[in-house]
């Protein structure tokens, strides 16, 4: 008797579906086919109602000093009541080390011992009570899914605060792509609509404008801490206007003034120090980085800061990355093509949108305050110059940017020396500045590029090798200098009385890039001189016989 076998008993079980079979196989002859498997849960209240409104305050931090004081104004302005925590410092990171769990990086213990060093002071030196801060007050922090821990940040913190006296406290989590991650609804009192982001958009450009100008103009000051005593006039403006949801233009305007009062002597060489490297560790401020640049300030040396709007531009480019490299993806998302139920077209025109409202934004905040001649980078050329030596969709860190800002940092004389500064043990930027950036300075000799590690102590291992490679940074920026004056026919002392003394002084005046050293470029800008007069004003007196 003959049997035919059907086509469904002669197909072959797919690998997932072997895979299904054998842990089902497994599972039973380990007896745990009859438990229940649910999902952890982290307990902690996550609610923020609208009737807590009024009685709530929202602390943050994490970003410069300049913006988070800028964010509390603006959230300020929407009803909400804001308190941003000072910079970290090395307190800090004892309550960190002290409640939190063994091998944890500087961002973790620095941020959650912050938090935690803020409310022992509210219950032991203002009187309040464990219940009274737990029901009151939340913090506020950003997470995301990357390769190393920071994915189990915000756990770490409630641990912390557990275990600090504070259990129940709540933390909300901001995810970069998802948003916050809280318990919503129609009660829900954060309100995420257009004026919140756009509000708190408008405060991190702000800030990151105070900040470029201010390390443009410092290192040139005449009076030490002009600089800063304008930068806090200007932040007074800005918070005002932003609090009280007034016009910024005017306040823009007013910081302009503030500005111009400012005297420099931008004759001064100094080399132009560009820090890279993980996120927090390059953005704060404080001990965290070692108070990484006032140091190099006062070592003689002119500071380029990443702004937090390029980490938003990277966001938006690998959203467009990604949305491109799926398009064609089949069988992937339960659809045909990759992006099942999503049109990939408008998809990237709508984050081509937001890639240009951002920069249109940003220039025009800059442009009236005074900030000139600043651009945004250009996130396609860095991922185009980085994609060789390291794969675009590497997310970690910094991502590629590392690899290509150093690459153009080089290239294009945009800095004398690149400092990478993270966390010890930090996976992702550690691989990269210990690792790929090896191979880019092999490749460009001339590059000076330190990559450090920071772990809340041995500043003055750091200092060192930081004073012996900014040695040659100075080196790098005199020989720019001097071929300057060479090039344009000047001398030093005609620089301190000829025409162009006038962008020498000016606060806001921004030169054509030539090369890294500001005095260099200023020098560049210059009209000619050629045996002790202006070929530019013999032309003029020619035309006119």
């Amino acid at each position: 008797m003959s049997i035919t076998k059907t086509a469904e008993q002669t197909k072959k079980p797919s690998p997932e579906e072997l895979l299904r079979r054998f842990q089902a196989e497994q599972e039973k002859a380990l007896g745990l086919s009859s438990l229940t498997r649910e999902q952890w849960f982290d307990p902690v209240p996550r609610q923020f109602l609208n009737k807590d409104k009024a009685n709530t305050t929202i602390l943050f931090g994490g970003l410069t000093m300049a913006q988070d004081y800028l964010v509390e104004g603006a959230l300020s302005g929407l009803g909400y009541q804001v308190k941003h925590l000072d910079c970290p410092d090395t307190e800090s990171l004892r309550y960190g080390k002290e409640f939190g769990n063994r091998g944890q990086c500087n961002p973790t213990y620095f941020t959650v011992g912050n938090l935690i060093k803020y409310l022992i002071q509210l219950r032991d030196e203002e009187g309040k009570s464990k219940e009274e801060i737990v029901r009151n007050y939340l913090f506020v922090t950003s997470g995301s899914c990357g390769p190393c821990r920071f994915g189990t940040y915000v756990t770490e913190y409630r641990k912390a605060l557990r275990d600090a006296g504070f259990d129940g406290f709540r933390v909300l989590l901001f995810q970069q792509q998802s948003g916050l991650k809280q318990a919503t609804g129609g009660e829900s009192a954060l309100k995420l609509d257009t004026s919140f982001f756009l509000s708190f958009l408008k405060a991190v450009l702000l800030g990151d404008i105070l900040n470029a100008v201010g390390y443009r103009i410092r290192p040139y000051e005449i009076h030490a801490g002009s600089t800063d005593a304008a930068l806090a006039r200007c932040k007074k403006h800005l918070y005002d206007a932003l609090s009280g949801q007034k016009w910024l233009f005017p306040a823009l305007l007013q910081c302009r003034k503030e500005l111009r009062t400012i005297q420099v002597d931008r004759a001064q060489v100094k080399p132009k120090v560009s820090i890279l490297g993980e996120f927090w560790a390059m953005t704060t401020e404080g001990d965290g980085n070692y108070q990484l640049q006032r140091f190099l300030e006062s070592e003689g040396a002119e500071v380029e800061v990443q702004s937090v709007t390029a980490w938003i531009l990277y966001l938006i480019w690998a959203g467009r990355y990604d949305t491109k490299e799926r398009m064609n993806l089949s069988t992937a998302d339960s659809g045909r093509k990759g992006l099942k139920g999503v049109n990939p077209f408008l998809r990237m025109r709508a984050l081509a949108l937001a890639d240009g409202v951002l920069r249109g934004m940003f220039q025009t905040y800059a442009r009236t305050i005074g900030l000139r001649g600043y651009h945004l980078p250009n996130m396609d050329e860095i991922a185009e110059v980085a994609h060789q030596h390291y794969n675009n969709q590497l997310r970690g860190g910094e991502g590629h940017m590392e690899v290509g800002k150093l690459i153009l940092n080089v290239v294009k004389h945009k800095a004398n020396m690149t400092i990478s500064v993270k966390p010890f043990g930090c996976m992702p930027s550690s691989g990269v500045s210990d690792g790929v950036q090896s191979l880019i300075t092999e490749k460009y000799p001339e590059a000076i590029f330190l990559p450090i590690e920071t772990t809340g102590d041995g500043a003055i291992n750091v200092y060192s090798r930081i004073q012996m490679m900014l040695f040659k940074a100075k080196q790098g920026a005199q020989k720019e200098f001097n071929e300057a004056i060479t090039t344009k026919g000047y001398t030093v002392e005609k620089l301190q009385t000829g025409w162009g003394r006038k962008k020498l002084s000016d606060p806001l005046h921004s030169s054509r890039h030539v090369v890294a050293c500001t005095a260099a470029n200023t020098v560049y800008d210059m009209r000619t001189f050629l045996n002790g007069f202006s070929l530019q004003r013999n032309k003029h007196e020619m035309e006119g016989i």
